[in-house]
């Protein structure tokens, strides 16, 4: 399916360039923005690399939209990705006046070549640090804060020394594995830079920056079984019914945590930026910041004892995570979120636990004792709002909501 997201732009030669958005196959994945440039008769495709939701997208009146319960990060990216597909137009506006001035036949292959040229960066470590800036142009903070940790550590390989798109291949990036194992990295580690690297990669070969060279088939690209990080339902309990009184900001950590495993599972970003109007007749709604999926929650007794436990009063959110809506609302969660993780490692400590205890191991547990309760997986990815797992995908595009809401219930008797 393709979507027209802005009108064509036609000139007296009949030059035209379309912005469109292919859907993804799956359903609740972003699909791909793309630009066509159409000359007589000809047609040739650009990937600048950006996705959209298609219920983000406006048909009728042709614009951008912000569908319900988008949170502020998603909301961010998408005025950005309207500023980013704008100056864009622009610039392909520019290019085709200039031919048209020019008084010369030219082709749709030009345009498209002249409107790459244009954001031609030459080296691999330079284009990644373009491709960060521009992520972070259009909101996408996450993934350039990823790309710019992958990006220092293959500078220190390469002590600080660029390298041509060409030369990247098998044997730069094998040399690079070996200086990460060298180095103390685990192979998850080390399949994490990979992965970033490629992504990257191949950012370049979309826009026709350089061949594909399959430069990392010879590389560790997966991930291995990690410590198992899920604690039982008796560690749990013991966690819950912890006095901590006399300890108010280890008490607010351990509450995070037993949100997180109320609402089955729920990401520290997404407890963060949750917001009152989110909850609206005992249905708690909210979309997550790492994927954009659209989930909701029976509000149940547990979830609503600490939010009462909590002065929230002129603030727009549920949880006392972001304070101040004035200043920097993402450091004041990822500073939060250190925080709350490093009491909650106190806390684990000070039980025995084999394992660090943090905010993401409520998640690992809910989604273990489900299982031991016999919740079907496919119940158990949609608790959790997974994109990832295809296989599961089939059940969920029809599974009832009530069943999460039960199972989620089930576990919460438990306690």
């Amino acid at each position: 399916m393709e979507v027209f997201l802005l009108a064509e732009i036609k000139t007296n030669h009949m030059a035209t360039v379309k912005v469109k958005v292919r859907a993804s196959t799956i359903p609740t994945k972003e699909g791909t923005v793309f630009y066509q440039v159409i000359h007589n008769r000809m047609a040739r495709q650009i990937n600048p690399g950006y996705k959209l939701y298609p219920h983000e997208w406006d048909t009728a009146n042709a614009k951008i939209v912000f569908p319900p319960g988008t949170g502020n990060g998603r909301r961010n990216y998408l005025v950005s990705l309207k500023s980013a597909l704008a100056e864009d137009v622009r610039r392909f506006k520019g290019i085709i006046s200039r031919f048209e001035r020019a008084a010369r036949n030219y082709t749709a292959e030009e345009v498209a070549e002249c409107f790459l040229a244009s954001a031609d960066t030459g080296g691999f470590m330079s284009f990644g640090r373009e491709l960060v800036g521009q992520l972070k142009q259009i909101g996408r903070t996450r993934t350039a804060e990823r790309y710019t940790t992958v990006l220092n550590s293959f500078g220190r390989f390469r002590g600080e020394k660029d390298v041509p798109l060409d030369e990247v291949e098998s044997n730069l990036m094998v040399e690079y594995e070996i200086f990460l194992h060298a180095n103390d990295a685990c192979p998850n580690t080390s399949s994490y830079y990979m992965r970033g690297l490629r992504a990257i990669y191949n950012r370049a070969v979309e826009k026709e920056l350089t061949g594909q060279r399959s430069p990392f088939k010879h590389v560790y690209t997966g991930i291995d079984k990690t410590v198992k990080r899920a604690v039982p339902l008796k560690i749990i309990r013991q966690i819950k019914e912890l006095d901590l009184t006399l300890f108010p900001v280890m008490d607010f950590a351990r509450d995070i945590f037993m949100f997180s495993f109320y609402t089955r599972g729920m990401s520290f970003v997404d407890m963060a930026y949750l917001k009152k109007k989110d909850l609206q007749n005992g249905i708690l709604s909210y979309r997550r910041q790492k994927t954009g999926q659209l989930l909701f929650i029976k509000w149940e007794r547990p979830m609503q004892d600490i939010v009462d436990k909590y002065d929230t009063g002129g603030s727009p959110y549920l949880l006392p995570i972001i304070k101040n809506v004035d200043t920097d609302e993402r450091r004041q969660y990822k500073n939060a979120a250190h925080q709350v993780n490093e009491k909650l490692k106190k806390l684990g400590e000070k039980l025995g636990l084999a394992i660090p205890l943090t905010s993401y191991v409520a998640r690992h547990a809910w989604a273990s004792i489900a299982k031991s309760k016999n919740v079907p997986l496919a119940t158990i990815s949609e608790a959790l709002g997974h994109d990832s797992e295809k296989t599961t995908r089939i059940y969920l595009a029809s599974l009832d909501t009530s069943a999460v809401d039960k199972a989620n219930s089930q576990i919460l008797k438990s306690l």
